[in-house]
């Protein structure tokens, strides 16, 4: 018989479960059994359950016939268990190193108590978090034994099940079993607490928490949070059947009361909608279990208590809304001026909200409202092409409005129009994010379009590079990304990469990329049309360089080569042409001496060019370093050049979702002789840059086919079937996730 069981219930975790159970085979205390029960995950985690039992004795998996939710699937393990001390553990966190081999220790000293309690650390998906709030509690106890009933502020240890080691034969002694729905944790933990002679103390940290931004169900707001009523319904009426426990009912009672105003207060939880709902449910569990004598603790919690006993919503509501007022006004006027203003707009922003949602209404932006560019630019033509009941409004920056193309219908940020037309739109369409101002209406539709397939890290992945995301606010930059209901992808690999980035309420859609539909369709006319607009003398070859920033450069610009150089080595009959990244626009072709090389016809300077596509298509060649203009290029089927002078640097920087090296769309350079030499030799045309464009595109432009602003208006927009054949048919799924957000604060 082992010392310790561990059981692990596991649904959808297949991110997180080896880190799980590794931390588990691993303790240096090895006498142990894991008993790991598979809630019917839909995903990979059943077989990496059956792989971890092949390879280690000390598992065993349970397969259940069913989802049965994680309260059961505890207790289907707990039937099986056979140790003499039983441990949860959730399947997406892990133990510390030397937990278990600290806890027989304690469990020694200790002389075999009922339950022992450990401390725990929240590891954040943006980074780590600090010390629990149960730490001073537990270095408190020391090494002493102690009760609740003599102790009653234990009672106020983490509320969970896997901070705690259940003697065995105490659990099943006292048939603590675990009961479905959310909040299974709190009935089994209070009647453990106040059923337990001897319960110890382990000052140590012993499980990362871990905050998932997603697949926390006790983080999802909606009715399921209502459960909590039922479960506490429960602990009530054990106590009730058990006079000797009436000294408990009290504690209990305010621990309750606290727990339940607690997830009313979270917006993660309770919908606005449902508080009053909740609120009154709260009220009715007051009435029915109030002891007799109760009286509430001091401070703010305490007033929220003696509300329940008469106040409906609307006053507690009141008092709530005055106490954060007061909150602000503590914080200065510049405080005060900006929440005026922000409860003043979303007052405005509310009321534009009562009217209903035009069902004829898309609302586009590109870059920041630059214009009409892109993505979006691509599937307003297409909507006009196909449904021109669809009226179009794009938002543009003033100092943008002078280039639109005329006829264009459009507001400016911040106007009361501008508010009007984001309240009433059925589709948003962009590819950035819309500001956190504004909310989302249940029935619209978000589509981020992005700006092609990502190469360097982006969004999530930018917190373990803290030189890449300096001023960028990764979580309010994913809670903003939290409205989208549809992201369009060119491939597998990208679409790997986008919800890796953006671990959000959207779902994937296989299209391609619509403002790429020109560089799949476009004929030799086309070229000759963008190379005359570029001012290519005509039967030259064209080499566009795109270079693109770099994080660990101040202002994020480095000259990688000798542009006069590189346009003389090129030799005559070439003309090169230069595209910055469009955050390097402003300033730095001026430091490059672009604008005096352009003048002098040295070459042509395209930075300012609106459109990428037409650069794209003029080029016979592209160089680039690690820009992501890579993927879209790749699609006209003409040579690439990666010049990698500072891949090193650049990965260990920005970080990168390839290796690029490895699958480069050609020949690869790392210093500019042998760059020069490459176009020299005439190699930059040769086949093996043929074969490695072609599988290039293989990975990453599988679903780029010509259609794919086509299959956006005609699937997202008109909810007509999936054309053509890079997408697969048939309907794409609804949108996963919430679908009303409130307001950025």
């Amino acid at each position: 018989m082992p010392r310790f069981s561990v059981i692990v219930p596991v649904f959808k975790v297949q991110g997180f479960l080896r880190e799980c159970l590794d931390s588990v085979l691993g303790q240096s205390y090895t006498d142990l059994e894991v008993i790991a029960v598979d809630d019917r995950s839909p995903d990979g985690c059943p077989a990496i359950l059956d792989g971890y039992a092949e390879r280690d004795a000390r598992v065993r998996v349970l397969h259940l016939p069913e989802n049965v939710g994680l309260g059961r699937a505890r207790n289907a393990g707990l039937a099986e268990a056979s140790g003499d001390y039983v441990l949860f553990l959730d399947s997406d966190d892990r133990y510390t190193p030397g937990l278990l081999e600290a806890v027989d220790a304690r469990l020694t000293l200790g002389d075999e108590p009922d339950i022992l309690v450990f401390d725990h650390v929240r590891t954040h998906w943006w980074g780590r978090g600090g010390r629990s709030e149960a730490a001073d509690l537990l270095a408190a106890a020391g090494t002493d034994v102690v009760n609740v009933r003599e102790s009653p502020q234990y009672l106020r240890l983490f509320l969970v099940a896997w901070n705690k080691a259940y003697r065995r034969d105490f659990f099943l002694e006292h048939g603590l079993r675990y009961a479905p729905g959310l909040y299974e944790d709190a009935p089994v933990t209070y009647r453990s607490m106040v059923l337990a002679d001897r319960i110890v103390c382990l000052e140590r940290i012993g499980v990362e928490y871990r905050q998932r931004r997603q697949g926390a169900i006790t983080r999802t707001p909606g009715r399921r949070h209502f459960d909590i009523f039922p479960q506490y319904d429960g602990l009530f009426a054990f106590l009730e059947g058990r006079p000797e426990l009436a000294w408990a009912r009290p504690p209990l009672f305010e621990r309750a009361l606290d727990h339940m105003l607690f997830v009313l207060a979270r917006e993660d939880r309770v919908r606005p909608a449902d508080r009053p709902d909740f609120y009154r449910e709260i009220r009715a569990f007051h009435a029915r279990h109030l002891p007799e004598g109760f009286v509430p603790p001091e401070g703010w919690r305490g007033t929220e208590m003696r509300l329940l006993a008469a106040a409906p919503y609307a006053s507690y509501a009141a008092a709530r809304g005055l106490r954060e007022l007061r909150r602000v006004i503590g914080g200065g006027g510049r405080k005060v001026t900006r929440e005026v203003s922000r409860r003043a707009h979303r007052a405005w922003y509310a009321a534009c909200s009562r009217r209903p949602l035009d069902p004829d209404l898309a609302v586009y932006s590109a870059f920041s409202h630059q214009g009409v560019l892109g993505d979006p630019a691509a599937i307003h033509a297409k909507a006009r092409e196909l449904a021109p009941r669809l009226r179009g409004v794009w938002v543009v920056r003033e100092d943008a409005v002078a280039g639109l193309p005329p006829g264009t219908d459009f507001v400016t940020p911040g106007s009361r129009r501008f508010h009007e037309v984001m309240a009433r739109a059925t589709y948003w369409v962009n590819n950035v994010n819309w500001p956190g101002t504004l909310a989302k209406r249940p029935g619209s539709v978000h589509i981020q379009t992005h700006r092609g397939t990502p190469l360097k890290y982006m969004g999530a992945d930018l917190l373990a590079k803290p030189g890449a995301r300096y001023g960028v606010d990764v979580p309010k930059m994913l809670w903003r990304a939290d409205r989208w209901d549809y992201s369009l992808v060119a491939s597998r690999r990208a679409e790997l990469a986008w919800e890796r980035a953006y671990p959000c309420h959207f779902t994937s859609v296989r299209t391609g990329s619509p403002r790429n539909d020109v560089l799949v369709t476009a004929g030799p006319e086309a070229t000759e049309a963008a190379r005359a607009r570029l001012g290519v003398p005509a039967g030259n070859t064209v080499v566009l360089y795109a270079p693109t920033r770099r994080d660990y450069r101040k202002g994020g610009h480095v000259d990688r080569i000798d542009l006069a150089r590189f346009a003389r080595d090129l030799g005559d009959g070439c003309t090169l042409v230069v595209r910055l990244h469009p955050s390097l626009a402003q300033g730095v072709a001026r430091g490059m001496g672009l604008a005096e090389l352009h003048r002098r016809g040295v070459l042509v300077d395209a930075t300012d060019v609106p459109r990428a596509e037409d650069v794209l298509l003029a080029a016979d060649a592209l160089v680039t370093d690690y820009s992501s203009l890579m993927f879209d290029y790749a699609l006209l089927d003409r040579p690439l050049v990666v010049h990698a002078d500072d891949w090193g640097a650049f990965t260990a920087s920005r970080g990168a979702y390839l290796d690029l090296m490895a699958e480069a769309p050609g020949h690869v350079t790392r210093f500019y002789g042998e760059l020069a030499e490459l176009f020299a030799s005439g190699a930059w045309r040769d086949g093996e840059s043929a074969r490695r464009r072609r599988r290039f595109r293989e990975r990453f432009c599988e679903f780029d086919d010509g259609l794919a602003a086509e299959r956006v208006v005609r699937t997202l927009m008109l909810g007509e079937p999936m054309p053509g054949r890079a997408a697969g048919t048939g309907r794409v799924p609804a949108p996963a996730g919430p679908r009303s957000l409130p307001v950025a604060r």
